[in-house]
């Protein structure tokens, strides 16, 4: 019963701001003095999972001159001014409403809708709503998922309140990884809930939750002639359903507007306290992250006590690592592994290194003249002209575990006037995926040691043990062009303007988006461009080698291009296309629904 009166007055909440919203946004719309010729725009707002119509749902340009509530069938209806109107406000035609254009037509260049309970769709095609023609517009929301439940104790035992945590998995440029997607708390019976999750693969753990505040709690207490241990109990982090570890949790599949129940149950156990002595000359403060059975993930936590110079804490019986790490000038770090065994641990020391400094070596095979601009710093007050592959390339490392929260490494900036060295400098021990972007040309290749860093991860030893990183450039591109099938032509027609900027890949009413990804075995450079509203597109600096060309009805978010196995889904999506330097391929492309890309 608490949860629900606890639901329904969130849901009041959110219904009171919506309402008042809506009357807010309507208010501020210009007055008008219509003309006897007008059009109208009308439309209905559907939900993207059932299709069905939605109610009392408030749609409205973001420019807030229109505004209105669909009806119990879900639709709506604008009527539009001719050019004659005039306004009271914004008279000049390229004036602007809260950063928005007014149009001189009086039409909305944009509607959208919004309703509790509901996501707006990014897929949502967009119309060319300043063509009279159009007169019949279809908005759809993403209903909310949810993820509620209880957390629950094996006794009568009512637990306190419990943190809660979900990540989601995501991908970040071609690589799937776990990053946090938010926090609840639970009630004081134990339920929790997770609301306006997008569709899409979570998991869910407890944070830890201590009987008593461990930052006042000594971990001796003096007796009568002697000091005995102090105990602590706790209950350590659980993770769905009842995992050992983040790793080896079970993974929640959430669709759009589902509701999926979890129970988890706590069980109380002994903390101990743990004490790690840290050598180390840098008085700088740590990071510190534990791992439970050595694999990464969040659950367990240690804090650095600069006073004792060591890493403190409670922890329950187990093995678990300990890494710590500080910026500094240059950064250090270290890593310790523990076993606790029903009793309290002190040491062995953590001795912190210096971090990784990795050079990077460019090999040039530039075929034409160099148009890349002079990039200039700011060193200790002056201005300097750097010259070499500084002007044009950017490299940086990105942590190849499958936990996004790591920090990611770039090149360090000069140090003197004429320092064109690049170094990667701070990138603890660890394994990373190499990232080169470049305004010239392309790499061919990326290389350290035996490994090839475009397919395999760069992996830093303790104390910065890595080869150089070595790149070769390029500028020998080919050229793919081509149109894609199967398109629903917008409403209204698109001007050249328009048409040539989505060959660029940057139209704003392009209804394919089209992406190249390299053959395993290939020496390609992955690459995505917008078409044309009529399905045309060129991509102009393509790097050669051979390509699966994948044409999507919208942008593809989770696309895992890095991972040969996923890709394997889309074999038969899309042709194979192989670009020769300084070549041009034309490829016809069949329009993919996302609604089944991956049957």
């Amino acid at each position: 019963m608490k949860i629900l009166e606890h639901c329904l007055c969130a849901a009041v909440l959110r219904a009171s701001a919506f309402l008042l919203a809506a009357s807010l946004v309507t208010v501020l719309a210009p007055a008008q003095s219509v003309s006897s010729n007008s059009d109208s725009i009308r439309g209905v707002v559907v939900n993207s999972a059932t299709h069905e119509p939605i109610p009392r749902a408030l749609v409205y340009s973001p420019d807030n001159r229109f505004a209105t509530m669909t009806n119990s069938e879900g639709r709506f209806e604008f009527n539009i001014s001719h050019p004659e109107t005039t306004r009271e406000a914004s008279p000049d035609s390229n004036a602007t409403n809260n950063g928005q254009p007014v149009q001189a037509t009086g039409r909305p260049y944009l509607l959208t809708a919004r309703k509790p309970g509901f996501m707006t769709d990014p897929g949502n095609p967009m119309q060319n709503l300043q063509n009279e023609n159009v007169k019949d517009v279809t908005i759809t929301l993403i209903p909310e998922g949810l993820i509620v439940g209880s957390v629950s104790l094996p006794s009568s035992e009512a637990p306190d309140k419990i943190m809660l945590q979900i990540f989601r998995r995501q991908v970040q440029e071609g690589h799937a990884r776990w990053v946090p997607a938010g926090g609840a708390q639970s009630t004081s019976d134990g339920q929790f809930r997770f609301a306006d999750l997008p569709a899409g693969t979570y998991k869910l753990l407890t944070h830890e939750l201590l009987d008593r505040d461990p930052l006042s709690l000594d971990p001796l207490t003096i007796g009568p002639g002697n000091r005995t241990p102090q105990k602590l109990f706790g209950y350590p982090p659980v993770y769905y359903q009842n995992a050992s570890d983040f790793s080896s949790a079970t993974v929640i599949h959430l669709s759009a507007g589902q509701t999926q129940t979890v129970n988890l149950t706590l069980a109380k156990q002994q903390y101990y306290h743990v004490k790690v002595p840290v050598i180390s000359d840098n008085e700088n403060p740590l990071r510190v992250e534990v791992y439970s059975h050595g694999r990464k993930g969040p659950g367990f936590s240690l804090a650095h006590n600069p006073g004792s110079h060591a890493i403190e804490g409670w922890l329950p019986s187990g093995t678990f690592t300990i890494e710590a790490s500080n910026d500094g000038s240059q950064g250090l770090s270290g890593a310790q592994s523990i076993n606790v065994r029903g009793g309290t641990v002190e040491g062995p020391s953590m001795t912190l290194v210096p971090n990784a400094s990795i050079p990077i070596v460019v090999k040039e095979e530039f075929t034409s003249e160099d148009h890349t601009g002079p990039t200039t710093y700011s060193i200790n007050g002056h201005r300097t002209v750097v010259k070499g592959p500084r002007r044009y390339l950017y490299v940086m490392l990105a942590p190849a575990d499958d936990l996004g929260t790591g920090r990611m490494f770039t090149m360090r900036e000069p140090t003197t006037s004429g320092d064109d060295a690049l170094f990667i400098d701070g990138a603890p021990a660890g394994s990373y995926w190499v990232r080169v972007h470049s305004s010239r040309g392309y790499p061919v290749s990326i290389r350290s040691g035996n490994l090839d860093l475009r397919h395999q991860p760069l992996v830093v030893g303790i104390g910065g043990g890595a080869s150089p990183i070595e790149i070769t450039m390029r500028d020998d591109t080919g050229e793919i062009s081509g149109t894609v099938a199967g398109l629903a032509p917008p409403s209204g027609s698109a001007t050249s303007d328009t048409q040539a900027s989505a060959s660029a890949g940057a139209a704003p009413q392009a209804m394919a988006h089209i992406y190249f990804v390299p053959l395993p075995d290939s020496a390609g450079q992955f690459s995505e461009i917008w078409s044309a509203p009529d399905g045309s597109f060129t991509n102009p600096l393509v790097a050669p080698g051979a390509y699966r060309a994948l044409a999507f009805d919208r942008e593809m978010q989770d696309l895992e291009y890095q991972n040969p196995a996923e890709m394997l889904t889309y074999d038969s999506k899309g042709p194979v296309v192989r670009v020769l330097p300084g070549q041009k391929e034309t490829v016809q492309l069949q329009l993919i629904p996302t609604s089944n890309a991956t049957e």
